[in-house]
């Protein structure tokens, strides 16, 4: 029996993507062509990248269904994905993309059974584990989205912003001390 499941699963996600939409929200529009390095993404190909992440998750688990990743054609998808990063949008446009693509896969999500999410999913041969439990495959979107929106928080520092969850975490340090 798992205790966390599908609706935690989802809801946890959509927490995550709300924060994620807020930073992309408080990032002004003429800084989404800003890189925090030479050869990384700017901040609309990292929202973006971030917004289109949760595909190869929904092709694997609710296109396909997949048991095994063995054959599944990695590359192929990664060429689509890569294609569709490359497109330019506006700060609108990447924020519309945040939340469809956001609530498509936590609605998915949202509707999975136990047993589903307690399936072993093989690997390729040679892959390290030979398998994993598909829940752990799904919850791993979500951390996949936590690692980007660290360095988009690091973005917003570098560009002047305090980002939303610091500012929280002061109002609540100062409400602490004022009830002292």
């Amino acid at each position: 029996m798992n205790y966390y499941g599908a609706k935690d699963l989802a809801e946890s996600f959509r927490t995550v993507r709300k924060n994620t939409i807020q930073i992309a929200e408080e990032i002004p529009e003429d800084k989404y062509s800003f890189k925090a390095a030479k050869d990384v993404r700017s901040v609309e190909k990292l929202l973006t990248h971030i917004a289109l992440a949760p595909g190869f998750g929904y092709q694997v688990h609710a296109v396909e269904k997949r048991t095994s990743l063995e054959g599944f054609n990695f590359p192929a998808l990664m060429q689509q994905v890569m294609a569709e990063e490359a497109k330019p949008r506006t700060k609108a446009q990447v924020i519309d993309l945040l939340r469809k693509e956001g609530e498509k896969w936590a609605a998915f999500v949202s509707g999975l059974s136990e047993e589903f999410l307690g399936q072993l999913i093989t690997m390729p041969q040679g892959g390290t584990p030979p398998s994993r439990i598909r829940f752990d495959m799904i919850a791993s979107v979500k951390e996949h989205e936590m690692h980007h929106r660290g360095q988009l928080m690091l973005i917003e520092r570098m560009i002047g912003i305090v980002p939303h969850l610091t500012r929280q975490m002061q109002e609540r340090m100062t409400q602490a001390q004022q009830r002292r």
